[in-house]
C-alpha cells in the first residue's frame, strides 16, 4: 500500500514509546543511526524513561508518560513502540491518527483481530506501519533464502528450536511460552525463506514433567505452505543440554539437493547446482529494521514487514495455538475470517470499521 513519504534533508525525527529492556535496545540503536535523530522517550513510568535517557548519556532528551502527545509536542516524524504487546494497538492507532509513522516491536499485536484493525488504521491513514521482525533482518537468513531459490522446486522446511531458558515472570505462567512469545520468529523467518504463505496447520504442544513452565513449553507443527510445501516446526523451551541457537537450526530440501543453517554461522549448501555469486544483505537486527524502514520513509516503497506483510505471521501462532487447544488441522483462512469477523465487533472507530468491511478477502486485503 502506498504511505505518506518524509523528504530528505533533515534527519527523520523519532520518539520512542517503551524504555523496558526492548527500549533500552531501542534507545542505544536510534542514537546510533545514520539519518535518524531521538526526539523523546515516553514510557508510563516516567521514570524508567528518565533512567534510560540518562544511562544512554542523553538526560536532556524529552520524556513523558505519552508517546503520541509528545511526539507531536517536540515535532516528531515517527514512533517506535517498543512497548508490550497489549498496548501495541492503542499505541500504534492514536499515533497512525496524529499523522506519525510507526515501527513496531513483535507482535504487531496481543491478537490477530487487533492486528487487522492496525492493518486497516494504516490504510485509512495513509502513514507507514512496519513491524520489526528483527530475526528476519539476518545476513545468514537472506543467504539461506537465496540458497533456497538455487534448488529447484522444495519439499520441506525444517527449524529445530532447543534451549533451557529461566526467565521468571510472565513468560513461565503463559499458557504456550514458546508458541505465543518465541515461535513468531521461525515462522516470520519460515514465510521469507520460502517466498510463500500459509495455508493450513496441525499442532501439538505439551509439557516435560521436568518443565519449569506452567503452560507448555514444548510443540511441533506441521504448516502446509503454498505450493504444497511443509514447514516443520519442532521445538522446546525447557531442554537442557547441547541447546540450539536462539535462531534454531534450520534444512531446506529441494529437488536438487539441501541447504543447512546453524543459526549462527553461513549457511550450507550441499546440492549439484552452481552455487550463485550473491552481494551480502546489507541488514542485520533491529538496525537493520530501522534503517528498511527509514529508506522506505523517503522513497515510498512498501518494506518487509509493512504491517499487511507481517500478520500472517502472527495468523501461523494463532491457527496454530488452536489446533493445539482443539486438535486436528486449522485452516488459516478461517483463522483469519474468524479474526477479522472479530475485528469488526471490536473496532470503535467507524472509519477503520469501514475500511475492515470494505475487505472481501482477509487474505486478498493482506497481499495486495
Amino acid at each position: 500500500m502506498t504511505h505518506r513519504t518524509i523528504p530528505g534533508g533533515e534527519p527523520v525525527r523519532v520518539v520512542l514509546a517503551g524504555a523496558g529492556s526492548m527500549g533500552r535496545a531501542w534507545l542505544s540503536t536510534i542514537i546510533l543511526a545514520p539519518d535518524v535523530e531521538l526526539a523523546g522517550v515516553a514510557d508510563i513510568d516516567v521514570g524508567a524513561a528518565r533512567s534510560a535517557v540518562a544511562d544512554a548519556g542523553h538526560p536532556d532528551l524529552p520524556v513523558g508518560t505519552d508517546a503520541v502527545a509528545l511526539a507531536t509536542a517536540v515535532g516528531a516524524d515517527a514512533v517506535v513502540d517498543a512497548t508490550v504487546p497489549e498496548a501495541h494497538h492503542p499505541v500504534t492507532t492514536a499515533a497512525l491518527f496524529a499523522g506519525l509513522a510507526v515501527l513496531g516491536e513483535k507482535p504487531v499485536a496481543a491478537t490477530l483481530a487487533q492486528a487487522l484493525s492496525l492493518a486497516a488504521a494504516a490504510e485509512v491513514t495513509g502513514e507507514l506501519f512496519m513491524v520489526s521482525q528483527s530475526r528476519r533482518w539476518n545476513p545468514q537468513l537472506f543467504a539461506l533464502q537465496a540458497m533456497a531459490g538455487d534448488l529447484g522446486a522444495i519439499g520441506t522446511l525444517t527449524t529445530e528450536f532447543f534451549r533451557a531458558p529461566h526467565f521468571g515472570g510472565f513468560r513461565e505462567e503463559m499458557d504456550h511460552p514458546l508458541l505465543l512469545d518465541m515461535a513468531i520468529h521461525p515462522f516470520d523467518s519460515a514465510r521469507f525463506v520460502l517466498g510463500a504463505e500459509p495455508v493450513a496447520a496441525y499442532c501439538e504442544a505439551y509439557n516435560p514433567p521436568w518443565s519449569w513452565y506452567a503452560g507448555d513449553a514444548a510443540a511441533t507443527a506441521v504448516f502446509e505452505m503454498e505450493g504444497g510445501v511443509r514447514y516443520i516446526y519442532v521445538g522446546s523451551w525447557c531442554s537442557p543440554g547441547a541447546e540450539t541457537s536462539w535462531n534454531g537450526v534450520w534444512r531446506v530440501s529441494g529437488e536438487k539437493g539441501s541447504a543447512r543453517w546453524d543459526g549462527d554461522t553461513e549457511p550450507v549448501l550441499d546440492a549439484d547446482v552452481q552455487p550463485v555469486t550473491r552481494t551480502p544483505a546489507p541488514y542485520s537486527g533491529i538496525a537493520g529494521a530501522l534503517q528498511v524502514f527509514v529508506d522506505a520513509l523517503r522513497t515510498g516503497a512498501t518494506p518487509m514487514g509493512e504491517v499487511h506483510e507481517n500478520v500472517p505471521s502472527l495468523a501461523m501462532v494463532e491457527a496454530a495455538v488452536r489446533s493445539a487447544d482443539g486438535g486436528g488441522r486449522v485452516l488459516i483462512d478461517d483463522v483469519l475470517q474468524q479474526a477479522h469477523e472479530q475485528a469488526l465487533r471490536e473496532e470503535t472507530r467507524a472509519d477503520v470499521r469501514a475500511a475492515l468491511a470494505g475487505w472481501t478477502s482477509v487474505r486478498h486485503a493482506l497481499t495486495t
